[in-house]
């Protein structure tokens, strides 16, 4: 049995510290907050309540997975999951379409009728080169430590349609890709989908398109009460496993002895040997060795964009045609160019059914660069999907980049991405195992990088590394 030390409390750290105590490891989870979860947070007020992180989950697998092998009870049993349907309803200037969430010919058929005979036809092929892009990088991408030969990620494996001019030596952008495979308000619905993950699609590689194609094939899922009662599971998961957490403990620097990760140094001077550490948290903010990839956003210190939020109390009822998910486009915005609007229709967010519970977000541009956008826009974009908004708005609580940096830890309120292929490697994330022998990466700043979903394989990658050593080939 090996003494480990976990470096915060977030998805990524406690889907880590589960699978080693299960593992018969000896855990400490070190946590700067009073509370777990990281970004996967909740605000409550007068009867409301709101995600202040993720509000969906997309590839629920990998949390059924964590559940199947450290416990007996399944997740099912812990927490309600609803797949969302219809899955997203987009607005764009001059339509709106809303699209189901578990028939590929319903999603034809509503493409078909929004922008007219074969946009659904070229929408599905698309993403069935995107499924092929989805089979070339789900093993090594997601499943897998990264391989030290990472540079053969950096090209793009998105097979481009022939005849559209984008088989060239460059490999193309997402955007291009819009254009030209798709046109008008249809590529549009592409580039949305790209930017609600953080990413310009004018930079992104064309692989980013296995992002839609995750969703559609996968679903989108809700947690009954919100995101927050998943990381209550997870967290009530570790400590059923054992593992202690400690709250109000910022680890400021990890300790090494004899060329290898000794434990972690705390604020206050206290030091806490381990046999392996394991950092869950952004690990820039830690003075430590960590190798990011050659290329990467962070090696050529790039930042990270960050999202201004908008909780909204609203009176009235949730209207019987409201949809979970609505995505505001606003290409000709340099502010905001996409809109996040969700309407859970969930009793627990609201004080009755004479109330709703909306929550407004939008990508605000490089941490530490582009500005934050001014709230009253993005109010004005969430009246497109939510009408009579200002109308009904009772109050509103503002979560700026600052603040949840304040609350996260994470530098200028970054989201990470989950990592792609393509384009050098610039979008890829370090390795699990770190150039010092015991450190360990977890969580969304290292591979397979951010979202719930990825943040949580990062668990099963860490943990086999750790207990198989070299010997570990990736999650079954």
């Amino acid at each position: 049995m090996a003494r480990i030390a976990v470096i915060g409390a977030g998805m990524g750290a406690m889907a880590t510290a589960a699978r080693l105590a299960v593992a018969g490891h000896q855990v400490t989870v070190y946590e700067r907050g009073s509370t777990y979860g990281g970004a996967v947070g909740r605000y409550e007020r007068e009867g409301f309540a709101f995600d202040t992180g993720p509000g969906l989950l997309h590839l629920p697998a990998v949390y059924r997975d964590l559940f199947v092998k450290t416990g007996k009870r399944p997740l099912e049993d812990v927490v309600g999951m609803v797949q969302v349907d219809p899955a997203v309803r987009h607005v764009l200037d001059h339509a709106s379409v809303t699209l189901p969430g578990t028939s590929r010919g319903g999603v034809a058929a509503a493409l078909d009728e929004t922008f007219g005979a074969g946009a659904g036809e070229r929408w599905n092929d698309l993403l069935g080169r995107a499924r092929d892009t989805w089979d070339a990088i789900r093993r090594p991408l997601l499943e897998e430590p990264l391989r030290p030969d990472w540079q053969v990620l950096g090209r793009d494996p998105y097979p481009a349609l022939r005849g559209s001019g984008l088989l060239r030596r460059r490999q193309p952008t997402l955007a291009e890709v819009a254009r030209r495979e798709l046109g008008g308000g249809l590529g549009e619905l592409l580039r949305g989908r790209v930017l609600a993950y953080g990413l310009d699609p004018d930079a992104a590689p064309a692989a980013a398109a296995a992002l839609p194609y995750m969703e559609q094939t996968f679903g989108t899922w809700y947690v009954r009460g919100g995101m927050r009662e998943l990381a209550t599971a997870v967290y009530e998961r570790c400590l059923e496993r054992k593992v202690e957490f400690v709250f109000g403990a910022s680890v400021k620097s990890v300790l090494s002895r004899d060329g290898r990760a000794a434990g972690v140094r705390l604020a206050d001077g206290t030091e806490a040997a381990a046999d392996s550490v394991v950092c869950g948290i952004d690990p820039r903010q830690l003075a430590g060795s960590v190798s990011w990839p050659r290329g990467s956003v962070q090696a050529r210190g790039g930042s990270v964009p960050g999202r201004l939020t908008l909780l909204l109390a609203l009176r009235g009822g949730r209207p019987a045609d409201a949809v979970h998910r609505t995505l505001v486009h606003s290409p000709g915005s340099a502010a905001v160019q996409l809109v996040t609007v969700l309407r859970p229709d969930d009793p627990a967010t609201r004080p009755d059914a004479d109330h709703e519970a909306v929550t407004v977000s939008a990508v605000c541009g490089p941490a530490g660069g582009a500005a934050v956008p001014d709230p009253e826009k993005l109010l004005d974009l969430a009246a497109r999907a939510v009408p009579d908004l200002r109308k009904r708005l009772l109050w509103q609580e503002v979560r700026t980049p600052a603040q949840v940096e304040a609350a996260t830890g994470a530098v200028g309120g970054s989201v990470p991405a989950p990592a792609l292929p393509g384009d050098g490697g610039r979008l890829l994330y370090p390795a699990n195992a770190t150039g010092l022998p015991g450190l360990y990466l977890a969580g969304g700043w290292a591979h397979p990088g951010g979202g719930l979903a990825h943040a949580g394989m990062t668990g099963a990658l860490v943990a086999g590394l750790i207990v198989e050593g070299a010997d570990f080939r990736g999650s079954q």
